[in-house]
């Protein structure tokens, strides 16, 4: 397993919550399938071995360990929505349109955009999670860009 249990059950417990069969299903399909997976694939995944488990709980499990930070969610070049285990450190990604390739690219990046916002705006980012869009290197270089 790629994920520590134990501490995913005191955050979410800590929160009020619990890790039901259905999260931990979820949560191990995330880890077995690697990095940037769509709800697809995790449903998939965990239907094979809890074929009653539907589509929407599979949809609405990912998303509640989202809002509670667990799950990271990836926008991808063609719309689609995938996600990754949240790791210590939030990281945000560079999508290539072209060829759907992911960069991640480290928080400490945004820091002088958070720090704009909140100097020339007054505004105050949460930022946990941005996705970039535009051409990797190999795209644009064969483009002739």
């Amino acid at each position: 397993m790629c994920h520590n249990t134990t501490e995913i059950n005191r955050q979410l417990r800590k929160r009020g919550y619990r890790v039901t069969p259905q999260r931990q299903l979820i949560l191990d399909a995330v880890c077995q399938l690697g990095k940037h997976v769509t709800p697809e694939a995790v449903y998939e995944q965990v239907h094979r071995i809890a074929p009653t488990l539907s589509r929407a709980t599979v949809y609405r499990v990912l998303h509640f360990l989202t809002e509670q930070r667990i799950l990271t969610m990836v926008h991808m070049a063609d719309g689609r929505l995938a996600f990754e285990l949240a790791g210590p450190e939030p990281h945000h990604h560079l999508v290539c349109r072209s060829c759907d390739s992911l960069l991640e690219l480290p928080h400490s990046v945004l820091r002088s955009f958070r720090q704009a916002m909140k100097s020339q705006y007054d505004f105050e980012t949460d930022v946990s999670h941005v996705s970039f869009f535009g051409h990797c290197t190999d795209c644009h270089d064969s483009a002739g860009a």
